[in-house]
């Protein structure tokens, strides 16, 4: 046995918050470190101590394993725990862990080494009898290798990072034109990411299923497995929604999948809890992707179905006890699954949000929410953009998925936008709901579905309406000079005025306009013609409870950022958040932004990585002209008209803030 009792957590956020959890229970001492950006954050808060230890950046913080090691020894903890992402699967800081005298809570070394690079664990694992996908796996990483490989693979195909992980490094190619692009950007997005640009290739297997083995390992040669997740419902490669067990799933699958992920185990040594990843397609027929050598974001689905804390569980490993439990103890109790609530914009295809959460009120449900921030955290743009995660669990598969549906309608989060109204109308999909989602389902067609959403006009009117009257109540000349509309009623003999808004939800926009006919009561016009009477039921800030043509509606309603400003005005109600711009403010300031018709501009504050075209080439629309890396994802800059470039306004490396015009473009005929 290796006794330690004190743990330093070398990670951020919602992992960060959730091993300090059982840490402490488990009667130990908790250290966390943090960068510049993360000196408020919540796990800072949560820890006995912590520890400062560099920049946003993550390569001069979070990554920077002699500052790790030298953090640990200055508050005299005797292990590490990784987390995930970071260091979590990094052999090398393992290893410094092991010659500074520390204990990783992890697998070994080598073990690390193997299951992390795709090419090696892939070569590893078919000379271990599990069954892998046809590809490309070689040492030749020239274009021309890659490209010819491709064409013998066929269409469609993945491009993989080798050394990757969490879909960063990772291409769909439908045809062999694309696979060009495709190479560039998966090993810059690689190297950026892993530090290296290795790559391989595989068969893609559409309309597959993602199903995963969580494993148990320790030193005593003792492996088992804790059944299966599914993780198919996935955005650019990224999960966003797990559960477990899986449905449409049987025992004797259970049990040949959850072989195989034990032989991978036992193939190379593991210890400590691990994943085991598959590709299940329709007939049954299942392949290995990869070997996550850490825990698991979804892990908390496990927990939930089968009793089981995997976080203790490393910990007793990494002690040296051998497994308290065996196979025959491992059993399903319920339903669970996992909503990733990320900050992005998923109608600006998925676009991240970064900026301070003003309002954050989680539900009352009685579900789990692991959370990294608060009221008054900050998002950040050097980290991954998701902020929190909320686990159902029920008797049944539909009791787990109504729960978790309730409980993000109710969750109010107001300051950055989310991806909470695209979780629920994924975990409301007929397909997602019958059990019955693959690797596709989040494609083209339900995206544009998502997307072809309107705001409907009663939802326009009673938000429109809540927003007129706090404005006049509060009186806030900062935000609205004319916050009392009802105060002109009667005072012209012209047609009653009326004022425009602009109307955004994660889906779509509409335009309106409200009039006041008394007090406490309004007219409201939408952009079809449609009329809307309003009347006041309740106002009690932040609420108010409305009738709109004898319909009862509550909102919730908040204020804050700058004037003017997207979050400015915002109206939370039923699972989503509608934000309020003035009409007439923003028909002004688009006249008077001075941006034209061909400008490139930034989505998001980040670090430009590539720029591609130099002023006076000739562009079509389309083209990729530079390369924004942000929150750990690379986002290519294309030119939306064809024309001639006319300035670059920043070089490679430099950080550039959201809306900061890169490129500007001459279009052709102008």
């Amino acid at each position: 046995m290796t006794p330690f009792e004190s743990v330093l957590i070398a990670n951020r956020g919602e992992i960060a918050c959730r091993i300090i959890r059982t840490v402490k229970s488990m009667g130990m001492r908790a250290v966390v470190v943090f960068s510049d950006a993360d000196a408020d954050a919540v796990h800072v808060r949560l820890a006995d101590d912590a520890v400062h230890i560099g920049p946003a950046l993550a390569a001069e913080s979070y990554l920077a394993i002699d500052k790790t090691i030298e953090a640990a020894r200055a508050e005299g903890a005797d292990a590490i725990h990784p987390g995930y992402g970071f260091l979590s699967e990094n052999a090398k800081f393992a290893e410094a862990c092991a010659e500074a005298g520390l204990v990783f809570i992890g697998p070994p070394a080598e073990a690390i080494r193997i299951m992390g690079d795709k090419a090696l664990s892939k070569a590893r694992m078919i000379k271990a009898g599990v069954p892998c996908i046809p590809g490309y796996n070689e040492e030749d990483q020239s274009d021309a290798a890659l490209i010819a490989a491709g064409a013998e693979i066929g269409f469609p195909l993945m491009v993989k990072a080798a050394a990757g992980g969490g879909g960063r490094g990772m291409r769909l190619v439908h045809e062999q034109a694309e696979l060009s692009a495709a190479i560039k950007l998966a090993r810059d997005e690689a190297q950026s990411a892993f530090g290296s640009g290795h790559l391989i290739l595989e068969r893609a297997l559409q309309g597959a299923r993602h199903v995963e083995i969580q494993v148990l390992a320790d030193c005593h040669g003792g492996v088992i497995h804790l059944g299966e997740r599914d993780c198919s419902v996935q955005r650019r490669h990224q999960k966003i929604i797990e559960e477990c067990p899986a449905p449409r799933f049987d025992e004797a699958l259970r049990a040949k999948m959850g072989e195989s992920a034990v032989k991978a185990a036992r193939d190379v040594d593991y210890e400590g809890a691990g994943t085991v990843e598959f590709l299940l397609d329709a007939d049954g027929a299942f392949y290995f992707l990869e070997m996550n050598t850490r825990l698991q974001v979804e892990h908390p689905v496990t927990e939930l179905a089968t009793g089981f804390d995997l976080v203790a569980e490393q910990i007793r490993i990494a002690k040296g006890a051998p497994l308290a439990i065996d196979q025959k103890d491992v059993a399903f109790a319920g339903h669970a699954i996992e909503a990733r609530l990320y900050a992005e914009d998923a109608a600006n295809n998925f676009m991240p949000s970064s900026g301070k959460i003003d309002v954050w009120s989680p539900p009352a449900h009685t579900v789990r929410i692991d959370a990294g921030v608060g009221e008054g955290s900050s998002v950040s743009s050097y980290y991954d953009p998701m902020i929190a995660k909320l686990i159902a669990h029920g008797g049944t598969r539909d009791e787990a998925r109504r729960r978790l549906i309730a409980s993000l309608r109710e969750l109010a989060v107001h300051g950055v936008v989310t991806n909470r109204a695209f979780l629920i109308a994924t975990l409301e999909d007929e397909n997602f709901a019958a059990g019955e989602a693959t690797t596709a389902m989040l494609d083209d067609a339900f995206f544009e579905a998502f997307t072809a959403r309107r705001v409907t006009g009663l939802e326009a009117a009673s938000r429109a309406a809540s927003m007129t009257l706090f404005l006049q109540e509060r009186a806030d000349a900062a935000i609205e000079a004319r916050a009392n509309p009802s105060g002109l009623v009667d005072w012209s003999s012209a047609s009653p005025i009326g004022f425009p808004y602009v109307i955004e939800a994660e889906y779509g926009a509409r335009e309106i306009s409200v009039t006041a006919t008394g007090k406490g009561a309004y007219r409201v016009h939408d952009d079809d013609g449609e009329v809307y009477a309003v009347r006041v039921l309740k106002f009690a800030p932040p609420r108010v409870i409305l009738e709109v043509n004898g319909a009862r509606i509550s909102c919730d309603f908040h204020i804050g950022g700058e004037p003017g400003a997207r979050s400015a005005i915002s109206i939370f109600t039923d699972g989503v958040d509608f934000h309020f711009v003035n009409g007439a403010r923003k028909a002004a300031g688009a006249a008077g932004a001075g941006a034209t018709a061909g400008a490139v501009t930034a989505p998001m504050h980040g670090a430009l990585v590539e720029v591609a075209a130099s002023v006076g080439a000739e562009v079509s629309a389309g083209d990729r002209l530079g390369v924004l890396e942000a929150m750990k994802m690379q986002h290519p800059l294309k030119a939306g008209v064809a024309g001639v470039v006319s300035a670059v306004r920043f070089a490679p490396g430099d950080q550039v803030d959201r809306d900061a015009v890169i490129f500007e473009i001459e279009p052709s005929g102008a």
